[in-house]
């Protein structure tokens, strides 16, 4: 599942996809109600079918909401728009952790 760039979640403008994984694939999208960039994490309809996935995702948001540290990023907001699933967290952009550890290595 890939969403199209000026696809609207909600809220949310989708500008690119940044990322995808085992639980969900990560947008880089524009919060139109406040004007700011986010990371917009989107859990994949085939996923989201899975009712357990969907509690293990809403509980990954519950977990990481509750932590407040300069090294994690700030949940902004959980929800669901047309059936699917969301967390919109704050964007940092910057080097991924896998380039971190690539360039540690050199």
């Amino acid at each position: 599942m890939s969403i199209a760039k000026g696809t609207r979640l909600s809220h949310y403008e989708i500008r690119s996809q940044l990322g995808a994984g085992g639980m969900g694939e990560v947008y880089l999208a524009v919060d139109t109600r406040l004007d700011r960039t986010v990371a917009l994490k989107i859990l994949p309809a085939d996923v989201a079918s899975n009712e357990q996935r969907v509690r293990r995702f809403l509980q990954e948001a519950k977990v990481a909401s509750a932590l407040n540290h300069p090294h994690i990023i700030t949940i902004h907001e959980v929800g669901e728009a047309d059936s699917t699933y969301f967390i919109a967290t704050e964007f940092i952009d910057g080097l991924t952790l896998r380039e971190s550890l690539l360039i540690a290595d050199c």
